[in-house]
Formats: C-alpha cells, sequence, structure tokens
C-alpha cells in the first residue's frame, strides 16, 4: 500500500511540474528556464518507471492477467 501511495505522490509532481513548465512556455519567459521544471518530470518519470519494474520483479504488485 505504501508503494502505491508513494507512486501517486509521484505521478501528481510529474503532473505539477508540467503545469508549473506551461505559463514559460506560453508566455516565453527567459527569466526561469523551462528545462528545470521538465527536466524534474523527466527524471521523476525514470523514478516512477524504475520503482514498477522492481515492485514486479519483487512481486509487490501484480500485472493484470491475461484477457484470455
Amino acid at each position: 500500500m505504501l508503494l502505491k501511495a508513494i507512486l501517486v505522490c509521484l505521478l501528481i509532481f510529474i503532473i505539477f511540474n508540467l503545469f508549473r513548465a506551461l505559463p514559460i512556455m506560453i508566455k516565453g519567459r527567459t527569466d526561469v528556464r523551462m528545462s528545470r521544471y521538465l527536466g524534474k518530470r523527466v527524471f521523476f518519470s525514470v523514478i516512477v518507471f524504475v520503482l514498477l519494474l522492481i515492485a514486479l520483479a519483487t512481486g509487490l504488485i501484480e500485472p493484470n492477467p491475461r484477457p484470455y
């Protein structure tokens, strides 16, 4: 259960960073670098992916069974 809560928090943080970069993309401001927010998003996306792979390998979560 803790793993799922951590994954949800990371996904919310990823979406938050996307919305932080949105005004910079639209207005074209140069005082704040857009790559800072997008880089955080990519970094946390990789963390989520690695956590999912580790959880699948250790059996903490199980994938859905085949549909047939």
